[in-house]
């Protein structure tokens, strides 16, 4: 699934194209993604100028002149700027043609992704109103980690991939920050230490800088707005390395599944 490096990519790389278009027409290709597509939504959205395109934990808004637009990429969505009356493929559902002949399309082989026109503040939507801050916001620190935690008995990589505790940090990039951070994936999180959960938001920071600064990480379907794989894969040191040795201490990588999710630790550095 796209996660917050894979989705703030694209917005980085659609936006500039974007900004001061106008949407010219709409078409749809599908009855419904994971809800239902509006059959109103090509009335709705043409003519609509788009103001600017941001981002909302793993959510894309395309803020227009009347209301704004609101995508989720789901397990296996990704767009791609491209020629206007390029042939649609098997999987390409939803197409945004803009007034200088190119259009926004949205590929989504599994058909997870989400969109929605919204007229009414969009933060305040059901599925955005209960989340936590950015994980590269200020709001995101030491202090507030550690306080949130606090007489939680969930292991802590469950805890900060929860939404409601901070956005955008998936099994990817949990993994990931967990071995930085030196912290065992299954320790409760109520008996984090202060220092622990120092070095853990450093930690989710700077993985997800680095993941943003590669194009985030490609596993199978991911691309970004141009086509281009992400190439975050590369630097990855405890994710789908179960079995491997540490690239600290050599020590063979160990595999289980933590809330359901593959999870991957050094049984030495993060012990």
């Amino acid at each position: 699934m796209p996660e917050l490096p894979e989705v703030e990519t694209t917005r980085l790389g659609i936006a500039p194209h974007l900004a001061g278009r106008t949407i010219s027409g709409v078409t749809l290709r599908a009855a419904k993604l994971r809800l239902p597509l509006a059959a109103e939504l090509p009335r709705q959205l043409s003519g609509q100028q788009i103001k600017a395109v941001a981002r909302r934990g793993k959510y894309l808004l395309f803020a227009c002149a009347d209301g704004t637009l609101l995508l989720h990429l789901g397990m296996t969505g990704h767009l791609r700027l491209i020629p206007t009356g390029t042939p649609p493929g098997r999987h390409d559902h939803v197409e945004l043609h803009l007034d200088n002949g190119t259009m926004l399309r949205l590929t989504d082989p599994r058909k997870f992704g989400t969109l929605l026109w919204l007229t009414a503040d969009p933060l305040q939507h059901p599925l955005l109103a209960r989340l936590g801050p950015e994980p590269l916001s200020p709001a995101f620190s030491a202090d507030y980690l550690y306080q949130r935690s606090r007489r939680r008995t969930v292991a802590i990589k469950i805890f900060i991939m929860n939404s409601t505790i901070v956005v955008g940090v998936g099994n990817i990039y949990a993994n990931e920050a967990l071995f930085r951070a030196r912290i065992n994936p299954a320790q409760p999180a109520g008996s984090l230490t202060p220092e622990q959960a120092g070095r853990l938001a450093t930690a989710v920071k700077k993985v997800l800088d680095e993941a943003i600064a590669r194009g985030g990480t490609t596993l199978r379907d991911y691309v970004d707005a141009a086509g281009n794989p992400g190439y975050f894969r590369l630097e990855l040191q405890a994710y789908g390395r179960g079995g491997e040795p540490c690239s600290v201490c050599g020590t063979a990588l160990q595999l289980s599944r933590l809330g359901g999710r593959s999870t991957c630790w050094c049984p030495v550095c993060q012990s």
